[in-house]
């Protein structure tokens, strides 16, 4: 009988272990326990984020606006627009059938006076049109000046001055039970306001069924419909604190958004050079539990000695991993220093990442402890087609 490839061997003993967790574009995979980013908070930048200096539009306190719900929404309700995109599709059949029309509505927020809109990439993303109608019912022609697949973020721009603007809070600094306001356009039924809680924070994409993001989202309970993508999450002040983006069929009333914070970096690319770089390792990763430990070492070649840290299951061909050395079987123990415990804090560290910046990787390999350095690539962008 014909004896395979050690590594191959591995391989397959892991696709058994892998199958609960989803691998995302980056071929990587996030565990399905919830970890919070340790990523430090974000400044704002200066374009184009919106200034703390810049006017909001002013909430007295009146009968008419009783609670901080009523308030916030005055301050923020003007800034917030509607966003109604076509796109043609092609029939595939040329000169058989007529090329279809899609159509669909959106929500998104202004962050400058200027004109500067953020939304979601899928609720622009291939738009032929786009029209943007603020709450006082003027229509703006918008342009997309950038669009990012991986956190599914949009930036838009309309010709226009004096406008109304949202201001930041910072994402990192939640911590489930603050409330949560959500102003969008679910349905086609124009600025509907929802409140509820933040759930949690630090959802993986996988665990939400969107394994092709790297995000890790804020759940909350506000009610999320179509039609609220790309609008603002709000805290108790009225400060953006995310983007309403992903709902699931069997989530039973959560709903979950775009930190800002991560939200803001990507935008700030966008409306720069119109496009978003994300660091690529090219590995797929598993947690490691005494469990798994066990279930490799009885079922292959490779002998793990260690019961936590991050296993490699698979290296991506002709990736920066692949190209570094790192094989199927290496347990992650450290990234500058830093110690690795979950698949979370491997991908947190990659994105905040510098393309071509050299991370030092410690690794267990077969018991014995080597440092690695890889240098991150940028993202094969024919994987985001």
């Amino acid at each position: 009988m014909k004896i395979l490839p050690q590594q191959f061997i591995v391989y397959l003993a892991f696709l058994s272990i892998l199958s609960g967790c989803r691998a995302n574009i980056f071929g990587e995979l996030t565990p399905e326990t919830p970890t919070k980013s340790e990523t430090p908070p974000s400044t704002q930048a200066s374009i184009p984020s919106p200034s703390p200096s810049q006017p909001l539009v002013n909430a007295p306190i009146t009968p008419q606006n009783p609670n901080f719900i009523a308030i916030a929404v005055e301050k923020v309700g003007p800034a917030v627009v509607r966003i109604d995109a076509s796109r043609t599709v092609s029939s595939g059949f040329s000169g058989l059938t007529k090329d279809k029309v899609e159509q669909g509505t959106g929500s998104g927020f202004i962050i400058s006076s200027d004109g500067r809109l953020v939304t979601n990439a899928h609720v622009v993303s291939g738009a032929d049109t786009v029209e943007v109608t603020l709450k006082d019912g003027r229509k703006y022609s918008g342009k997309v000046l950038g669009v990012d697949p991986v956190t599914d973020v949009a930036a838009v721009k309309i010709t226009a001055t004096n406008l109304p603007i949202v201001k930041y809070g910072n994402s990192d600094s939640l911590i489930p039970g603050q409330w949560a306001i959500a102003i969008g356009n679910p349905l086609g039924l124009d600025n509907t306001v929802t409140v509820g809680i933040v759930s949690a924070t630090g959802r993986s994409s996988s665990q939400i069924g969107i394994a092709d993001k790297r995000v890790n989202f804020i759940q909350t309970d506000a009610a999320i419909n179509p039609g609220n993508s790309g609008g603002p999450l709000l805290n108790d002040k009225g400060e953006v604190i995310g983007i309403n983006t992903a709902i699931r069929a069997d989530a039973q009333g959560l709903g979950f958004a775009i930190p800002i914070n991560t939200a803001d970096k990507i935008a700030n690319q966008l409306f720069t050079k119109g496009k978003a770089d994300h660091a690529f390792l090219g590995i797929q990763m598993i947690a490691l539990t005494p469990e798994i430990k066990k279930q490799i070492n009885s079922s292959t070649d490779v002998k793990i000695t260690l019961d936590r840290g991050v296993l490699i299951g698979r290296v991506v061909p002709s990736s920066p991993a692949a190209q570094a050395g790192l094989k199927p079987g290496d347990v992650i123990q450290k990234i500058n220093t830093k110690t690795i415990t979950t698949a979370n804090d491997v991908q947190d560290i990659i994105e905040a990442s510098q393309i071509g910046q050299e991370l030092s990787l410690e690794i267990n390999r077969n018991g014995q402890t080597q440092i690695v350095t890889v240098k991150p690539g940028p993202y094969p962008t024919s994987q985001l087609e």
